[in-house]
């Protein structure tokens, strides 16, 4: 997973986007296979959201450049360059990737030709483990449910890889413990959440304010963090030494999962959300500037 969280690329979107065309396509145990073409209508290039740069010139986003690459082309090798990174994101471990792209003449890539591995990897047997839609079953460890709305309503375009990677990671948790999710909520302790899941501090802690404000998960119950108290004076905190006895054991954020978000559309919530973080922004800037002025 860690591989897959390029704060840029489109290898996690990728992955999950033909997970959910496989799905759509076949039945429960049927095996994958590349049924569209790499550009054009209806194409990998045409299902997935890449980003683009603005030229403030023409207004415009990924317009075309002197050598002729229109916005098109520049989809279509975002699209490459992901099914790239899924092949290698094993490193030297090639049972780990999660497409395989024959080789041609010369060894270039038939991108067209990719095969999807399942999420285990390809395996370390001569024939691959090419992905087979699971049949959903009640044992945590063999499927985790996706509501068809993340996919539907914009949501796997606009999450950053890390968000995404948060949402699956307490998706997972959720289904391991459902009694404990839906009465206290679940959470992941530093140890558990960077050696199980890969995700730092930072990542965890953005990851979830983010998908707390696009109304994806919320709140289980206050945290309680069992630090000594900072007490404000007038001119500096001083930490309160005082504590009651036995000491409050620290406690984690829990989060509950919550789909109803999901149904909303993805790209009018983020709007929402960048603009009232800009007058956010703009006010804390407008005080500063009062609080220099004043000074």
């Amino acid at each position: 997973m860690t591989r897959l969280l390029l704060p840029r690329g489109v290898a996690l979107r990728f992955y999950l986007l033909a997970l959910f065309e496989a799905q759509c396509r076949l039945t429960a145990g049927g095996q994958w296979e590349n049924v569209l073409p790499m550009s054009g209508p209806g194409s990998w290039s045409d299902l997935i959201a890449v980003d683009g740069a603005y030229d403030a010139k023409s207004e415009t986003y990924m317009r075309g450049t002197r050598g002729g690459r229109g916005a098109e082309d520049l989809r279509l090798r975002q699209v490459q360059g992901a099914l790239r990174t899924l092949e290698e994101v094993g490193g030297e471990h090639l049972d780990q990737a999660l497409v395989e792209i024959p080789r041609g003449a010369r060894g270039k890539r038939l991108y067209a030709s990719f095969r999807l591995m399942k999420e285990s990897g390809r395996g370390s047997h001569q024939s691959p483990d090419i992905y087979t839609v699971p049949a959903n079953h009640w044992h945590p460890s063999r499927t985790v449910s996706i509501p068809a709305a993340f996919f539907l309503n914009g949501w796997v375009q606009v999450l950053s890889p890390s968000e995404v990677a948060i949402w699956l990671a307490l998706r997972v948790l959720a289904k391991w413990a459902p009694d404990t999710h839906q009465q206290s909520g679940v959470y992941l302790y530093g140890e558990a959440r960077e050696e199980q899941f890969g995700l730092r501090r930072d990542s965890w802690q953005d990851g979830c304010q983010r998908l707390l404000d696009f109304g994806l998960i919320r709140f289980a119950r206050p945290m309680t963090d069992g630090e000594p108290t900072a007490v404000p004076t007038a001119d500096r905190w001083l930490m309160d030494i005082t504590e009651p006895e036995p000491r409050e054991r620290y406690e984690p954020y829990r989060y509950q999962v919550t789909d109803l978000g999901l149904d909303r559309d993805a790209v009018a919530v983020c709007r929402r959300e960048l603009t009232l973080r800009q007058r956010m922004l703009d006010r804390r800037a407008t005080e500063a500037r009062r609080a220099t002025g004043d000074a």
